[in-house]
């Protein structure tokens, strides 16, 4: 028989729904995502740790769970909430049912939930503390929610981070289907020699950015979140990488303060997390989105050259401009609320974006990035 949930929010709305994976009681930030594919990424993805997320596309699951799609080694998710679930997956490269790799790794699933009505609750009233449960009655479940953490002041990039450091060695050829058009033989484009070397902050890395610096021509160490600007200055890279990740950056001072000592010794280039630490470094603010920007088609204009792009986001908080000093450039911004979503320094080599250039959600609109950091250590060599 079917077991049923809870999906219980702080302002007292309740959802009721069945349950698929594990079991039991988990709380967090809600917070939903309005990709149409990409589940599996978002529940590796270290970026969500805290939060339970809600998919707006109506079924989910009908491609199934594949190892090579991970973006961790874990799902950082507390739990999934989603329409409707397809438990017979149908694809070739399945290796195993959402609900039971949900199940296998302990995170609670519920499914029944009319997402339209919930996202349109967070879109009017703000991201809000949740809580899921198959145990709980609703008044309990509603004061579980309460007395949740609030995702302000949370520094859990500490529980996502490595805890060593570690040279990125593991398969990052792009796969490819063979073409005799264009002569692509498959199912994997060579890589091409690595010209940079770099040292990665590791706040939540993604894996597949990890293979796409490599695709770019970049050697890649991966340093813990704690790693002083001493100690990456002492590894004499070509140029430093900060990482995407989940939490509040103003939490996460003792980042801000080794990030000033690197900013103009070494080319640096940040992405989501790694931006509005930046931000931070560079004498500015942050502040905290009312529903975050969580998808795959966010419209982002590029200030310098009038070209818009449609990228893959995911964050809930944002940089303000107006705390930036002079020196630095806001270069990007998001069409739909105007917040900052990428940044240069007018003096030094420091770039950085909101979003996430290594995702590829239809669009690889942002993909040039990676080559933009290389041509920045380039002509900066020396």
């Amino acid at each position: 028989m079917p077991t049923n949930a809870i999906l219980a929010l702080e302002d007292g709305r309740c959802f009721q729904g069945t349950a698929y994976g594990a079991t039991g009681t988990t709380t967090g930030e809600i917070c939903f995502n309005t990709s149409m594919t990409g589940y599996q990424e978002v529940i590796t993805d270290p970026s969500y740790r805290g939060q339970i997320v809600a998919m707006t596309y109506p079924q989910i699951g009908n491609y199934g769970v594949n190892p090579e799609d991970c973006e961790s080694r874990e799902p950082h998710i507390r739990a999934f909430v989603i329409g409707e679930l397809c438990d017979v997956p149908s694809n070739w490269r399945s290796s195993e049912s959402l609900s039971s790799y949900l199940a296998r790794h302990n995170v609670l699933g519920i499914e029944g939930i009319d997402t339209r009505a919930l996202t349109k609750h967070l879109r009017s009233l703000g991201a809000m503390r949740a809580c899921v449960t198959t145990e709980l009655d609703a008044e309990a479940a509603i004061a579980a929610a309460k007395a949740s953490p609030s995702m302000e002041g949370m520094d859990y990039v500490k529980e996502v981070s490595t805890p060593h450091a570690f040279h990125w060695e593991e398969e990052s050829r792009n796969w490819i289907l063979p073409n005799a058009m264009t002569g692509a033989e498959g199912p994997y484009e060579e890589l091409p020699p690595a010209r940079h070397r770099i040292v990665a902050y590791d706040f939540g890395l993604k894996f597949n950015i990890l293979r796409r610096l490599r695709q770019a021509g970049f050697d890649v160490e991966v340093v813990p979140s704690t790693t002083s600007a001493a100690d990456v200055l002492a590894k004499n890279p070509d140029g430093v990488f900060l990482s995407n990740g989940p939490g509040d950056p103003a939490a996460l001072g003792y980042i801000h303060e080794e990030l000033r000592q690197l900013i103009g010794k070494k080319p640096i280039f940040g992405i989501c997390l790694g931006n509005q630490l930046l931000g931070h470094a560079f004498g500015g603010n942050t502040f905290k989105l009312k529903f975050g920007h969580r998808g795959g088609n966010q419209p982002v204009k590029d200030l310098r050259t009038g070209r818009i792009s449609i990228t893959s986001q995911n964050h809930g908080f944002a940089v303000d401009p107006d705390s930036l000093p002079p020196e630095i450039e806001v270069t990007h911004i998001n069409l739909n609320d105007g917040t900052v979503e990428g940044m240069r320094h007018r003096d030094l080599p420091v770039f950085s974006v909101q979003y996430h250039p290594e995702a590829a959600p239809g669009p690889n609109d942002a993909a040039y990035f990676f080559e933009e950091f290389a041509a920045l250590i380039d002509a900066n060599k020396g």
